[in-house]
Order: C-alpha cells, then structure tokens, then sequence
C-alpha cells in the first residue's frame, strides 16, 4: 500500500475564539505572524514561510504548498502576505470559526 506524505491540519482557531475571546484571538494571530515573516520587509514572503515554518511543525511542506498557501491568502496579488491578509486567511480556513461566526451574523440579522 502507498503511503502518502500529507499533512493533518486541525483547526483550533474555533477553539481559541471561544476559550480566549475575539481581541486575545487576534493578538494569537498577531504574534503567529511576527513568527512567520521576514523582519526586514515585515511581510510573509516564500523564503520567510520556507525559514519560520519548521519552527510551527510543517517542515514536510514543499515548496508548491508553500507558494499555494501565499497564492490563496495574497488578496492584493503582491505575492507576499500582509498582517491583515494572513488573519483573513487564517479566518477563512478555520470552517467551525466560519459557521460560528454565519451564527452569529443571522442571530444579529434576526
């Protein structure tokens, strides 16, 4: 049987959220992203993310899913990161934070 090399992710931002609160979730955000950039730019580029990552655990990441991570969180087409594209990005693959937070605007709505 062929044996894949593919990572696990498991989404703990839900869990987070609800055990920290929103603000101290950002803050979480905030410092996951001083991790991950490079400190002269202050952005996440390819070669920050290849350097930082093994730090996180995703040294088995190729090059290809590290180029796919910044190609779907990059929403100006700069090719690097922002702070702000980064939390979006880590929002937008949390599904449990998603559906929380789709609750929470119909509760508002109604």
């Amino acid at each position: 049987m062929a044996s894949t090399n593919q990572s696990v992710f498991h989404d703990f931002l839900s869990l987070m959220a609800e055990k920290l609160g929103g603000e101290r979730v950002i803050d979480e955000l905030c410092n996951g992203f001083r991790l991950l950039m490079d400190p002269t730019t202050r952005v996440i580029t390819l070669d920050s993310l290849k350097k930082n990552s093994a730090v996180l655990g995703l040294a088995d990441l190729t090059d290809d899913d590290l180029m796919s991570m910044l190609k779907e969180g990059d929403l100006d087409g700069d090719g690097v990161l922002n702070q702000m594209e980064f939390c979006v990005l880590m929002f937008r693959l949390s599904p449990n934070l998603m559906k929380q937070s789709w609750l929470l605007l119909e509760q508002a709505v109604q």
